[in-house]
């Protein structure tokens, strides 16, 4: 049986104190949403003055893979619940603690580990639950992934086992590219740079997320729901525009909540997930999963009722969520173009003069050429309007150096 939390004061004794693993653009407004509700947030990230750092009550700065230490910021802070929002986490420390009854892990402990690490998830996906996934191999050397390579055959993707947001991700289309491949891949590892998948490419036609919510219901019994299914583009791995509702045959939508379900009703927990999967005509395979808000999933502030970030907020304190589309709608990445500390924005007021337009700038203290710095939102009548508004909209907002 599972029951709401009551809700204290924050900065007081009675406060309901969160603490985020992770405090970028999404854990960001995770935080927001928490705080609407009451709840005295500390927001943690590996460098100063990350965009969830502005707005939570506390924030700290340390190395998130160093186990002892966040062990000891956690023995600190004494937080209700850990919401881990990045990958790069010393899971094994959560576990433990989690299994000494010291904190409660958001979803559990489990699942923190088993989605940081691909092998992980993917091993669970395709030989535990059986689900349809691309063909795959894992490999620790050079000399393997060319073996593993050859085994699955071109083209084929390469990606770190640890990593997001596309980071070290390939696409080849012969042996002669597996070296750069593997460079690549070791570059963009956040934690273990010896270990990739490789994975067959799958001809499908397009790609989903599918936000996935274990909430409890009126009864106290944990209960699945799913959002509109989200379509997206991904340009070397990380994506570049998003848009809900993405239209799919029924029987297609079915098999992708019957994958979802099967897959978060093992990870467990309350929050919700961001399932990705692969779709041709009515025929889905899993791709990925990660048990917080997804960042595709950023074009529900504009689409539903309850953004993804408010969902995942109700959704961990046990309190009651709204998965409802409000209005068609989509999201196109803003890049930093530069390669700057403190950069400005300009055309602003001209992206927010496209009609059903907004803006998030998420508040980042470096750019990058390829860093996400902020997105545009639109909603309109179809989603078909709602990509051309978007990316008209992020199209006018300039990033430029300071001066």
């Amino acid at each position: 049986m599972n029951t709401a939390r009551i809700i204290g004061t924050p900065l007081s004794p009675s406060a309901t104190k969160v603490m985020l693993l992770g405090s970028g653009e999404l854990g960001k407004e995770v935080i927001i949403a928490l705080q609407r509700l009451g709840v005295e947030t500390i927001a943690v990230d590996r460098y100063p003055n990350a965009p969830g750092h502005q707005v939570a009550h506390r924030s700290h700065v340390i190395d998130m893979t160093d186990g002892a230490a966040l062990a000891a910021l956690i023995e600190r802070e004494q937080p209700h619940l850990v919401v881990p929002e990045i990958e790069a986490i010393a899971t094994d420390t959560l576990a433990a603690l989690e299994q000494a009854g010291k904190i409660t892990c958001i979803p559990t402990a489990r699942a923190a580990q088993l989605t940081m690490n691909r092998e992980g998830i993917r091993v669970l996906a395709a030989e535990t639950l059986g689900l349809a996934t691309s063909p795959y191999r894992f490999a620790s050397s050079l000399a393997e992934l060319e073996q593993a390579t050859a085994q699955i055959g071109f083209p084929c993707v390469i990606k770190p086992v640890m990593s997001s947001s596309g980071k070290g991700q390939s696409k080849i289309d012969s042996a002669a590219e597996v070296a750069a491949a593997w460079d690549h891949a070791a570059a963009g590892s956040r934690v273990d740079a010896g270990r990739v998948i490789v994975e067959g490419f799958i001809d499908f036609d397009y790609e989903i997320t599918l936000l996935t919510v274990r909430s409890v219901d009126q009864h106290g019994q944990v209960t699945t729901q799913f959002c509109a299914p989200i379509g997206h583009v991904q340009v070397q791995g990380d994506y570049v525009e998003s848009w809900q509702p993405c239209a799919m045959h029924p029987l297609a939508l079915e098999r992708a909540q019957d994958i979802a379900a099967k897959v978060t009703g093992d990870l467990g927990g309350l929050g919700l997930f961001g399932v990705e999967l692969f779709v041709k005509g009515d025929m889905v395979w899993f791709s990925e999963v990660s048990p917080r808000p997804h960042d595709t999933g950023m074009v529900t502030m504009a689409t539903q009722t309850q953004s993804e970030f408010e969902i995942h907020a109700r959704a961990i304190l046990g309190l009651p969520v709204d998965v409802s589309l409000r209005a068609p709608g989509a999201s196109a990445v803003i890049y930093g173009r530069h390669e700057a500390q403190g950069i400005a924005f300009d055309g602003l007021a001209d992206a927010l003069r496209v009609p059903g337009a907004d803006v998030r700038l998420f508040g980042k203290p470096e750019s990058f050429a390829r860093r996400r710095m902020g997105v545009a939102l639109a909603t309109a009548s179809d989603t078909d309007l709602a990509r051309e508004r978007a990316k008209l909209a992020a199209s006018k907002v300039t990033p430029v150096i300071a001066s």
